[in-house]
């Protein structure tokens, strides 16, 4: 085999990493509470929902909810969310225990 060749069945070579500096304006850059998200799809993209869910009921008892932002993004990067979502799970449950889910979601989200 002639040096630099690669087999067929040799792994994809491991992406390099580099450093992103991030910029945020100073009305971002505080961020925004969200304590409930809704996601929806279509075939290009997911869309993220962060809400706010206020503690006062409406007028007729229903929960209130505010849409603090929505992103937008592609299948791909939803997929990589997940997974970063997932590690940073393990590693916060490993270091201050088990996170409970909520139980008080307004019913038509259960």
């Amino acid at each position: 085999m002639v040096a630099g060749m690669v087999k067929p069945d040799d792994p994809p070579p491991a992406p390099t990493t580099q450093p992103i500096a991030i910029q945020a304006d100073a009305n971002v850059a505080p961020g925004v509470y969200s304590n409930l998200m809704m996601i929806s799809h279509r075939r290009e993209e997911f869309v993220l929902d962060f809400l706010f869910v206020q503690p006062q009921r409406g007028p007729g008892g229903e929960a209130v909810a505010s849409l603090r932002s929505r992103v937008v993004t592609t299948p791909e990067h939803t997929k990589r969310v997940l997974r970063a979502l997932e590690e940073n799970v393990r590693r916060y449950e490993a270091a201050f225990g088990t996170i409970q889910e909520a139980t008080d979601l307004p019913s038509v989200l259960q």
